[in-house]
Formats: structure tokens, C-alpha cells, sequence
């Protein structure tokens, strides 16, 4: 064998095999594969294609030895195939919708005549000559099932259904989908010949008022069995899957429902008797529920059934079906009332009830009629026209051809309306800002749309426009619409406009700097100042807009630059550049930022290095906001970068501290501990505090678990924060002569504020740095002398248990800043159960119960699979057990009782009463909650009853 051939055959040997699919003669020979089969989370071939292939093979016609075609024979082996078919419908539970869903007409009608023939009903029977009640229930079952099915068909096939795009002509695949189209048409009709006798089947179901069967595997199997060992169990009441009587009457009204809806469109009387069966089904829901075990119930389609009968049969007794928008214009259609029409219309605008299908049918229907020669109706059309369009314009749908057509000739009788819609379309107290842009985008796109500009201006002007568009956009639509036509049209009479004014040098200063404060394109901003500066040479452009803001260290550089427009340009493109980063439009920033360390490069090695600086901050918010979310590692050449930035001893640089910051959680994020512990220069640790910080939890999380001796670094960072939430206390001598203690102030001791500290842990990501700063706080916080309920952390016992001065930390902060960052913390994971128990121990700390139960609870369920394995012991530790029975006590609910319950049965056997002795057996008189949880106790764990009064129960609870 060559080289290449071992190659390839080794890869091919290497690659996972997929579990080759059962053939359908498998079934045949092992009698017991089929259940097995069947009991598969996702079977291969699926149940359905099982019946296609079983019937298909069963129905083989055969061929004699003159090559005549015979049909199928009636011989063991298709009897078998189809007694196979019949047990994947009853594993399916005779589900209609599952099996009308996946099997042809054809098929199913195959499917369903061999369960009338196994049910022992004789070939040619008329069903609507037999008596239900006489019969055994599967046979009566098998009856409704195939006339359920029928009208359902009925029903089905008077629907439109798309068509299917033909493919490449093939003989074959033609001549196969051609027999099955004419195979399908005779069944169907058959089908609608015997409608009425299905539909009477269906009525007499409607009166049997008991329980019925249907076939079961079991019951079959039994079937194919000889006849004396049956016994009659088949034909009993208690053979196969039980159906109830209410369960059947629901489904044959809904069905009986359909059928006569259906048939109302050439008999409007039968709408009645289709009302009647959608209500009592939609009665028998709402008492039973939804949920059976036979069928299930498409309660929005019922819904639709319902309204529709409502409006259609519209009856005056029925007052709640008439206050509907439904029946309200149906009403106003049938009387030609349009103008109440077109208020309902208009009021739907605000709710949204009306579907867009329903919407669009109307106002199809009122353009056939106008086509008709009903000119009346042309203005009814475009009205009705503009409700559909601005609903569609609120629901961010596209905008229809009709209204683009209706439009084609304005009018300011038009706009008019069109301006009322809109503005009793949206609620702008209430509306949303994402309501409040489409709405304004629509606006804006109209105006640029008309061509008129007096009808331009009634839309600018109008109350709506000016609210729902910022000065700014409405100025430079003025602009768009000056340049696109600078005169206006005076086709009727002389009008003066404002368009007529020529522009001064000021209104044209005025236009270009409202287009500078729009611009993110640089050099759009570059040619702008060019043509500002070349009007004028006294203003400092920089100063147009309060909202470009460059911090301080930079500003002082950018504002020496001697050049009035070099100086404007880049102090304008480092702020629309910073502005960028803030609102997270990374792909402009870069484009500012770009142009600007192009432009810097020429004449400032300083600004140069600014620029690179924020663009490095800018390439490592890309990253976290994009493929870092994902887990992906940063690319090698930004973590260089990231080192080269916090080793950079470049003199005279303005530097921002947040960038710095940055850094150092970047590697702490990406587990760069390597590099923080080992390599960063110690001038910079000195001198920069994150770094310190860094540093700090770089090397404790580095030595976890570590032994005692590795501790040293641990130390160090609790006394840096220990530092940092210390207070310093400070006397004033007040105007009486008395001493006075001035509280609590951030200390200037530590390296950082607390506030910065919180800020810079609120950047971090990486569980076990988060877990390790946390310990650290939990620790720092069960310090203090008056706490009495502990909270449990992980890696706890690494940090000191106790400090020297222990009134100068502010444990008031410690504690807001634990809840804070315990909070953060599951924002990242919000199913870490070690941080889950945090947040469950400070509630219960701070006495709310109800929360501390759910989030023990939430902690349980993602470490045991939803507590379908053992919960670990370093989860529901002793603390949390006593807690939670303590909680119990103090509650006293018995729905918390269950879950004091479940919390019991992994209560360690040191805890049982049985060892404690008779102490707390003391009174006849019983505490009830005990009781109640004791009792739903598993009997193995906790097999005692606690029979005792308060005070021997508040013993217990101390234990």
C-alpha cells in the first residue's frame, strides 16, 4: 500500500461512524425491535416513515408466472407488515394532527381502513347504520376515528395550498407524484359522497356520554393472537388507552365545528350549528384544560373559529361578540357605514388588535368594490390605506405599493389627514424611543419624497414633526430640500416662500457646522473646517458643540498646536473618536482614530503616541464586545501590545489612567498571570496602582489551592484592600469648644479609592479571579465583631482572621461593596452556585427569607442536574442547613415547609433526634409546622416526629 492510500484510509478509519438506520424488514424478524425501536429518544427511520414503509411494502402488488400484475397477496408476511404499521399509530396514540401532518391521504386512508378491519368492523358496512353504543369500545373508537378523519380531509383540502415549484422533468418522479395527485382526488371524492353519513356518525358520537378505547400495542398484540386466548379481553371496557367521554365530545365538536363552517359558504344557516360546536368545545377546554392524553386542540385557530361565527351570525342576543372590532366592521361593510369604518380603523391604531391579514382583506375588499364603478369609495380606500400604512410603520413592517400609488398626487387635503392619523396613532407621553424614530424616520422620508414644498411645509411645521425630530435633523432637512429645489414651485399663485430668500454667509457658516456636528466620515470633517476656515478665521470651531469632550491630559496638548485648522481637526477627531467608543460604534471610532494618527504623525511624536494608546484601548473594547464574548482568545499581537503599553517609558506622555486599567484586566481576564506575576518592572508596580492590584491577584490566584506557605501574596492583597476600605476618622473643634467626630471619608491612605477599586473589579470576567476578590470582601466582611449570620465563600480560608485595627475599616462599604460585586458576578454566570450562596447567605444576613430560599434553592438545582443527583456538601454545607430550618422557624409557612423538607433529607445523622434523646419529646402540645414537614420527611433520613412545644423547638433549632 502506498503512502497516500494508508493516509487516506487511516483518515477515513478515524472518522466517527454514523449508526447505519433499521431496514423495515428488521422488524419482521425480531419480534421485540420494534417496541425498542420505538422507545428511542429520536428513532431512525422516525415513527411515520415506519407506517410508510410498512403499508408500502404490504401493498406490493404482486407478479404470476404470465407477468400478470396481481394485487398484494393476503399471506402472513404483510399481515405482520401491516400489524407493524398499526402499533407505531397507537405508540403516536391515533394523533391525527401528528399523523395528517407526515402521512399522505392515501397512506392514512390505507392506515386507518386496516384499524376498522382489526377492530372487527365488517368491509362495507355503512357506519351510519350501526349503533355506537352496541359495539365494543375500540370498535366504536375505530368508527369515530376514520369519520373524524374524513371531514377533517373535507375541511383540509378546501384550503389553498401553495404550489410547488417544479424541478428538472423526470419520467419516473412525474408519473409516481401524478398517480398519487389521481389516488388522492377519488379518495377525496368518496370522501365528500359520504360527508353527510360522517357528519350524522359524528352527532350520535355527541350522545354516547361514556368512555371509549382505543387500540393499544398491547391490545394488538393480543389481536394477532389466536382466537381462543384472546378471552375476550379486547372486547371488554377496560382494554387499550381509555378516552374519555368529554375528551371525545371536544374533539368531534371541533370537528363537527370545522365541517359546518366549511359548508357555510354556500349555506349561511349551517353557521349556527358551527357556532354552537366551537362554543361547547371551547367550554369543555376551559373545564378539562387543554392537556389529554388523545388529542390536542389548536385553541387560536378555535378562537378565530369563534369570532368569526360571531360576526357572521351576529346575533342580538350576543353582546359581547358584538362589541368586537370584528362584527363592529363587518356591521359597518354590510350597511356601507365607511366613515364609522374608518374610525375603527383609526382607534386600532393605538391598540393593534386587528391582525394585518384582517387589515389588508378589508381594504382589498373596498378596492373591488370601487372598481365596480363605486367612485364614493376612492376616498374611503386611501383613508383606510393610510391607518394600514402608518400601523405597519409602528410595527417596523415595509410599506405598501397601494399607499406609494395613492400618493403618486398629493394633496393638502391628504396630508391633512395623514398628519391626524399619525399623530392619534402614537401616545408620545407613553411611547417608546424606538415608536417615537420609526415614526420620525416615516415623517422625514415623506418630506424628501414630495416634490411640492408647500406641502413639505405642512408637514415640518406641524406640532408632531417638530416634537418627534431634534433641531438638528429638522435644520438639515431644510438644507437637503433647499439644495435638492432651490425654488419653489409656483404653478397656482405667487406664494413667497422662505426658499426664496438667498442664503448669507452666516446661514451657510450656520448649515456647514450643523453638518460638521452630524459627520463621523473624517474626511467629510477635513473638508468642512477646510471651508469654514477659508470663510472666516476668527472662530475656534472646536467650541461649536458642548458634547465633543477630550480629556483634560490630551486637551492641553491639542490646544497648542499653533495652526487654527490642524488644531480644530484633531482635537475634532479625537472627540468624535472617544464619543464613538463610548456608545460602542467601534467601526468610526477606528476611522476617526485612524485619520487622526495620520494626521498627528506629521508633526507630533507626542499626540502620535496618544493616538496609538487609544487605539489600542479601542482594538481591546472591539475584541471583548465581539469575539471575546465567545470565548475566543485574543490574538497574540494585542496581548504584545497590551505588555508593550504598561512597560512604556516614554517621557512627556499624557496618559489616561483608565487605559492602564484596562490593561491589567485584559491579561487578568485572558489568565495572563504568568506575565503579571513574573515580568511586569517593578518601577511600574510601584508607581501604578492597578498594575499593584493586578499583580496582587494575578499571584494568590496562580498559588490556589496551594499550601500554607504560599500564602504571603494572599496577605499582601488583603492588606492593600483592607487599606483601601479603611476610613480615616478626623476631630473638629466645634464653636461651643466641644470635640466633634467627623465620619467616614474615603481614605487617601490606600493606593486607590474604594470607588475605583469596585470600578475596576466591575472589568473583570475570569471566574476564579471574580471568585477570589469576592472570598476576599466575604472574609473582610465576617470580620467584624457584631456580625452574626456568616457568609459562606469559596477559598475563604487563605485570607487572615483577623486585623489589627479593626475600628478603622468601614464595614458598612465592605458590606454595600459585597452585595455589589456578588450581584456583578452572576450578571457573568449566573448559575456559579458558590456565588449563588453568597447572594442566598447576605439575604438571609439581612433577614429576607423569601429571597435567600430561592437562590439556596437556585444553587442546589445547577450543581445536582435539578437535583437529580446528590447536591455536594460544600454546597448545603451544615450553616445552611441550620439557616434554613431557622428561616422555617421564623417563617412558619407550610408551602416553605416542603423545601425545609427536601433540605432535612441531607441532614447529617449527628442531627437526628433519635440520638439527642427524650429533651425534646417534653409536651403533648405540637407544633403544626413541624409536624407538616417531619411528616412529608423521607421515612429512612428522618424518621422520627417532632412532638414538642416552642421552647423545645427553639432547643432544636440551636442545635
Amino acid at each position: 500500500m502506498s503512502a497516500e492510500a494508508a493516509d487516506r484510509e487511516a483518515a477515513t478509519s478515524s472518522r466517527p461512524c454514523t449508526p447505519p438506520q433499521t431496514s423495515w424488514f428488521e422488524f419482521l424478524l425480531e419480534e421485540a425491535l420494534l417496541e425498542q425501536h420505538l422507545q428511542k429518544p429520536s428513532p431512525d427511520p422516525p415513527p411515520v416513515q415506519l407506517i410508510v414503509q410498512f403499508l408500502e411494502q404490504a401493498s406490493k402488488p404482486s407478479v404470476n408466472e404470465q407477468n400478470q400484475v396481481q394485487p398484494p397477496p393476503d399471506n402472513k408476511r404483510n399481515r405482520i407488515l401491516k400489524l407493524l404499521a398499526l402499533k407505531v399509530a397507537a405508540h403516536l396514540k391515533w394523533d391525527l394532527d401528528v399523523l395528517e401532518k407526515s402521512l399522505s391521504v392515501p397512506v392514512l386512508n390505507m392506515l386507518l381502513n386496516e384499524l376498522l378491519c382489526i377492530s372487527k368492523v365488517p368491509p362495507g358496512t355503512k357506519h351510519v347504520d350501526v349503533d355506537l353504543s352496541s359495539l365494543p369500545p375500540t370498535t366504536a373508537m375505530a368508527i369515530l376515528l376514520y369519520n373524524r378523519w374524513a371531514i377533517r380531509t373535507i375541511v383540509q383540502s378546501s384550503f389553498p395550498v401553495k404550489q410547488v415549484k417544479p424541478g428538472p422533468p423526470q419520467l419516473n418522479v412525474m408519473s409516481q407524484v401524478q398517480q398519487e395527485k389521481e389516488l388522492t382526488d377519488n379518495i377525496l371524492k368518496v370522501l365528500k359522497e359520504q360527508a353527510a353519513d360522517s357528519i350524522l356518525v359524528l352527532e350520535g358520537a355527541l350522545k354516547l356520554n361514556k368512555d371509549l378505547y382505543v387500540h393499544t400495542i398491547r391490545t394488538l398484540d393480543l389481536l394477532a393472537m389466536e382466537p381462543g386466548m384472546v378471552n375476550g379481553e379486547t372486547e371488554s371496557s377496560t382494554a387499550g388507552l381509555k378516552i374519555s367521554a368529554e375528551e371525545i365530545q371536544c374533539q368531534v365538536c371541533y370537528d363537527l365545528g370545522a365541517i359546518y363552517f366549511q359548508q357555510g359558504s354556500t349555506n349561511a344557516a349551517v353557521h349556527e350549528n358551527a357556532k354552537e360546536k366551537f362554543f361547547k368545545t371551547k367550554e369543555l377546554i376551559a373545564k378539562n384544560g387543554s392537556s389529554s392524553l388523545h388529542f390536542t386542540i389548536d385553541e387560536e385557530r378555535l378562537a378565530g373559529y369563534c369570532q368569526a361565527c360571531g360576526v357572521l351570525t351576529s346575533s342580538s342576543d350576543d353582546a359581547s361578540q358584538q362589541a368586537t372590532p370584528y362584527s363592529q366592521i363587518h356591521s359597518c361593510m354590510k350597511s356601507g357605514n365607511y366613515q364609522d369604518l374608518v374610525k375603527i380603523f383609526l382607534e386600532d391604531n393605538l391598540t393593534l388588535s386587528l391582525p394585518v391579514q384582517f387589515r389588508q382583506s378589508v381594504l382589498r375588499e373596498l378596492f373591488q368594490k370601487a372598481q365596480q364603478g363605486n367612485d364614493a369609495l376612492d376616498e374611503v380606500c386611501f383613508k383606510v390605506c393610510v391607518c394600514n400604512t402608518v400601523c405597519d410603520v409602528l410595527q417596523g413592517r415595509t410599506i405598501d405599493i397601494q399607499f406609494c400609488q395613492l400618493f403618486l398626487k398629493p394633496s393638502k387635503e391628504k396630508i391633512d389627514f395623514l398628519l391626524e392619523v399619525c399623530s392619534r396613532s402614537i401616545n408620545l407621553e407613553n411611547a417608546s424611543e424606538a415608536l417615537k424614530r420609526k415614526m420620525a424616520a416615516f415623517l422625514k422620508n415623506l418630506c424628501l419624497g414630495l416634490e411640492d414644498l408647500q406641502l413639505v411645509f405642512m408637514i415640518s411645521s406641524h406640532e408632531l414633526f417638530i416634537k418627534l425630530l431634534k433641531d438638528d435633523e429638522r435644520k438639515l432637512l431644510v438644507d437637503q430640500m433647499r439644495k435638492r429645489s432651490p425654488r419653489i414651485n409656483l404653478c397656482t399663485k405667487p406664494v413667497t416662500s422662505f426658499y426664496d430668500i438667498p442664503a448669507s454667509a452666516s446661514v451657510n457658516i450656520g448649515q456647514l457646522e450643523h453638518q460638521l456636528i452630524l459627520s463621523v466620515d473624517p474626511w467629510r470633517i477635513r473638508q468642512i473646517l477646510i471651508e469654514l476656515h477659508g470663510m472666516t478665521s476668527e472662530r475656534q470651531f472646536w467650541t461649536i458643540s458642548n458634547k465633543w469632550e477630550v480629556p483634560n491630559v490630551y486637551g492641553n496638548v491639542i490646544l497648542g498646536i499653533k495652526d487654527n485648522l490642524t488644531r480644530d481637526l484633531v482635537y475634532i477627531l479625537m472627540a468624535k473618536g472617544l464619543h464613538c467608543c463610548a456608545i460602542k460604534d467601534f467601526v468610526h471610532a477606528k476611522q476617526l482614530f485612524a485619520a487622526c494618527l495620520e494626521l498627528v504623525t506629521e508633526f507630533s511624536p507626542k499626540l502620535r503616541q496618544v493616538m496609538l494608546n487609544e487605539m489600542l484601548l479601542l482594538d481591546i473594547y472591539t475584541h471583548e464586545a465581539g469575539a471575546g464574548v465567545s470565548g475566543e482568545r485574543p490574538p497574540s499581537d494585542l496581548i504584545s501590545r497590551v505588555r508593550g503599553y504598561l512597560e512604556m517609558r516614554v517621557p512627556d506622555i499624557p496618559l489616561r489612567q483608565v487605559i492602564a486599567e484596562e490593561c491589567v484586566a485584559f491579561l487578568l481576564n485572558w489568565r495572563e498571570n504568568e506575565y503579571l506575576t513574573m515580568q511586569v518592572p517593578l518601577p511600574l508596580v510601584q508607581t501604578n496602582p492597578y498594575v499593584k492590584l493586578g499583580q496582587l491577584l494575578a499571584a494568590t490566584c496562580k498559588e490556589l489551592p496551594g499550601p500554607k506557605e504560599s500564602r504571603r501574596t494572599a496577605k499582601d492583597l488583603w492588606e492593600v484592600v483592607v487599606q483601601i476600605c479603611s476610613v480615616s476618622n478626623q476631630h473638629k473643634r466645634g464653636n461651643d469648644g466641644r470635640v466633634s467626630l467627623i465620619k467616614h471619608r474615603e481614605s487617601t491612605l490606600g493606593i486607590m479609592y474604594r470607588s475605583e477599586l469596585l470600578s475596576f473589579i466591575k472589568k473583570l470576567r475570569e471566574p476564579l479571579v471574580l471568585t477570589t476578590i469576592l472570598s476576599l470582601f466575604v472574609k473582610l466582611h465576617n470580620v467584624r465583631e457584631d456580625i452574626v449570620n456568616d457568609i459562606a465563600a469559596e477559598h475563604i480560608s487563605i485570607w487572615p482572621s483577623s486585623i489589627p485595627n479593626l475600628q478603622s475599616v468601614d464595614f458598612e462599604a465592605v458590606a454595600v461593596t459585597v452585595k455589589e460585586l456578588v450581584s456583578y458576578a452572576l450578571t457573568i454566570n449566573a448559575n456559579n452556585h458558590f456565588w449563588l450562596i453568597i447572594q442566598a447567605d447576605i439575604y438571609f444576613a439581612t433577614n429576607q427569607y423569601s429571597a435567600a430560599l430561592h437562590y439556596y434553592l437556585q444553587a442546589g438545582a445547577v450543581c445536582s442536574d435539578f437535583f437529580n443527583k446528590m447536591v455536594p456538601p460544600d454546597v448545603y454545607t451544615d450553616q445552611t442547613q441550620r439557616a434554613e430550618l431557622r428561616r422555617s422557624a421564623v417563617q412558619g409557612c407550610p408551602e416553605r415547609g416542603r423545601t425545609v423538607t427536601y433540605l432535612c433529607q441531607s441532614v447529617p445523622e449527628a442531627w437526628h433526634c433519635a440520638e439527642r434523646g427524650p429533651a425534646y419529646l417534653a409536651s403533648d402540645k405540637k407544633n403544626d409546622q413541624v409536624l407538616f414537614f417531619t411528616q412529608l420527611s423521607h421515612p429512612v433520613t428522618m424518621p422520627w416526629i417532632l412532638t414538642m412545644n416552642t421552647s423545645g423547638m427553639s432547643q432544636f433549632w440551636s442545635i
